[in-house]
């Protein structure tokens, strides 16, 4: 509606990273990534500020024309084989000239080492360099996916969280509407809290955004009248979990007369998060109105639509095909769904 007020999930602006610290991506990548640091230990504070990779293959060979050399640099086994086919003295210009560029760091994979030259200059220089057992291809893999993360826009949502039958419902509404007492009926009939009041959504790929909790808050709540509560310690394991795929939003507000509202659903409404559309379920809040219900259904249906099935659009399908059978005779609530009442009166 056009004089619809616009509610804060709305207004949300996404922030995005400009760079990382070696150190931040050491801390975070060392195990995951199994790292070892073999050199450039005073490099730690270099900024990393793109999320993309390079080999370095064409620079090593002297072309540095289109070297993007504020990449993390990854030596697979072309790098490191193409500079043990040259001199020592060949090999240390080579590198020389490559150090020379104002580099992140650098990661050789396969478990390649280099030369103890080599490390010294990058000693000199202050570049870390790491050594991963992975192949180059599962490297390269998991560190784009980790530096995708840590580069992708995301934004901060005030809702409520909640895996309802794996489906990610995001809960929004003004203020006191009631976002968590709905997820706390949710994880009473055992579905699982993700995050309470504040949401970080960060996108990941082109369509695909995912939720999560702060550090601070984590699985905490607040349930006004009865304060702060702690979903693990109260509920167990079972009832939480730290991530979640956001895959429909459903906002809640009070019923207005006139507002609208679906009742067939054939007119999906959608959101945009972070340029990602979504499908956006309005409920209107009245009394005696069971929302954690209908929550369950929401999720259900969505899972339905998933695998191929749309309620919506098989209704109107039988409707169509009664009304072109029927013609003009148009009868209201069209007729039993059985044609005779057996002598079973149960």
């Amino acid at each position: 509606m056009a004089n619809e007020p616009r509610t804060g999930w709305r207004n949300t602006q996404p922030i995005q990273r400009e760079s990382i610290s070696v150190q931040h991506f050491y801390d975070w990548a060392r195990e995951r990534f199994r790292l070892t640091l073999v050199a450039g230990g005073d490099g730690m504070h270099n900024l990393i500020t793109e999320k993309n990779l390079h080999r370095p293959g064409l620079a090593l060979a002297g072309y540095v024309e289109l070297f993007t050399h504020r990449r993390i640099q990854i030596f697979g086994n072309t790098e490191i084989f193409y500079l043990r086919s040259r001199s020592l003295e060949e090999r240390v210009k080579a590198f020389a000239m490559l150090a020379s560029f104002d580099i992140p760091c650098i990661i050789t994979t396969n478990g390649n080492a280099l030369d103890a030259e080599l490390l010294a200059i990058c000693n000199e220089q202050k570049i870390p360099v790491f050594v991963t057992k992975f192949e180059t291809t599962k490297a390269v893999y998991y560190l784009s996916d980790f530096l995708e993360d840590q580069f992708n826009p995301q934004t901060v949502i005030h809702g409520a969280f909640v895996d309802v039958y794996g489906v990610g419902l995001l809960f929004v509404g003004r203020s006191g509407i009631g976002k968590s007492e709905v997820a706390l009926d949710l994880i009473e009939r055992g579905h699982r809290l993700v995050a309470d009041d504040v949401v970080m959504v960060t996108q990941k790929g082109e369509s695909i955004l995912m939720g999560a909790g702060t550090d601070l808050v984590r699985h905490f709540m607040e349930i006004r009248g009865l304060g702060l509560i702690n979903v693990r310690e109260m509920f167990g394991i079972r009832a939480i979990r730290f991530q979640k795929r956001v895959e429909v939003v459903v906002e809640l507000e009070e019923w207005r007369a006139d507002g609208e509202y679906t009742r067939t659903g054939l007119d999906e409404s959608t959101t945009s998060l972070i340029g990602v559309e979504l499908p956006h379920v309005k409920l209107p809040i009245v009394t005696g109105k069971n929302i954690t219900v209908i929550a369950e259904v929401i999720a259900l249906n969505y899972l339905l639509k998933h695998y191929g099935y749309d309620a919506s659009k098989e209704f109107a399908s039988k409707l169509e095909q009664v009304l072109l059978k029927r013609g003009s005779e148009r009868v209201a609530g069209g007729e039993r769904v059985i044609p005779y009442f057996e002598h079973d009166f149960e």
